[in-house]
């Protein structure tokens, strides 16, 4: 099992940067396929990367691709979103999760996750 925590979140104004950490615990985090989704006001949860096990591999959302990326850290046992140029559309409750499985986009793939961390992009 692993517990997830998010932070780096906040306030920004549109073309800004942000970047979000999520810190796991316990020993075997690299035996997890890494995520981050989004989920706005009123909207359901959304893909906006993943990463592999080794963070070789990345995959994107096509509305983040070329903005944001994914990265991890597995000596640190932690995983990083990077947002670029970002946007008001980009305003969400940001989550990382942890799968068993690797290149999920579904969040029904996921097991852990975190409690969120707000970033509000204003324009």
């Amino acid at each position: 099992q692993v517990q997830l925590v998010e932070s780096g979140g906040g306030l920004v104004q549109a073309a800004g940067s942000l970047r979000l950490s999520c810190a796991a615990s316990g020993p075997t985090f690299s035996s997890y396929g890494m995520g981050w989704f989004r989920q706005a006001p009123g909207k359901e949860r959304e893909f906006v990367a993943c990463t592999t096990r080794s963070g070789i591999s990345t995959h994107y959302a096509d509305s983040v691709k070329g903005r944001f990326t994914i990265s991890r850290d597995n000596a640190k046992n932690t995983v990083y979103l990077q947002m670029n140029s970002l946007k008001p559309a980009d305003t969400a409750i940001y989550y990382c999760a942890a799968s068993y499985l690797e290149w999920r986009t579904s969040p029904i793939s996921y097991t852990y996750w975190g409690q969120g961390t707000q970033v509000t992009v204003s324009s």
